[in-house]
């Protein structure tokens, strides 16, 4: 079982910036990967971001150049860097851990962007 945790979401004006953190707690299996995913009002979610243990990062189209992921192995930590938010990023982003095992997803942050 591995418990997440997110904080850094708020209410922003285009093109302003904000930093998503997630802290996963420690697991049995060694995790492969985390990531940031989004689900805005009446849509699916969607995978917004994600990185290896390796250090290798995805990004959805629509946000690169604008968002940047980053990865603490030692505190088992994710951060990403939001910039230049536009009224389309809007919604709830869930921070998710894959091991080979499972996946996991917190109980995600609301972004909320102003035009």
């Amino acid at each position: 079982q591995v418990r997440l945790v997110e904080s850094g979401g708020g209410l922003v004006q285009a093109g302003g910036s904000l930093r998503l953190s997630c802290a996963a707690s420690r697991s049995s299996f060694r995790i492969n990967a985390m990531g940031w995913y989004r689900q805005a009002p009446g849509k699916q979610r969607e995978l917004v971001a994600s990185i290896t243990t390796g250090g290798s990062t995805n990004y959805v189209e629509s946000v690169k150049g604008r968002f940047t992921l980053s990865g603490d192995n030692a505190k088992n930590m994710v951060y990403l860097q939001v910039n230049s938010l536009r009224p389309e990023d809007t919604g709830v982003y869930y921070c998710n851990a894959e091991t080979a095992y499972s996946a996991y997803w917190g109980q995600g942050t609301q972004v909320t962007v102003s035009s």
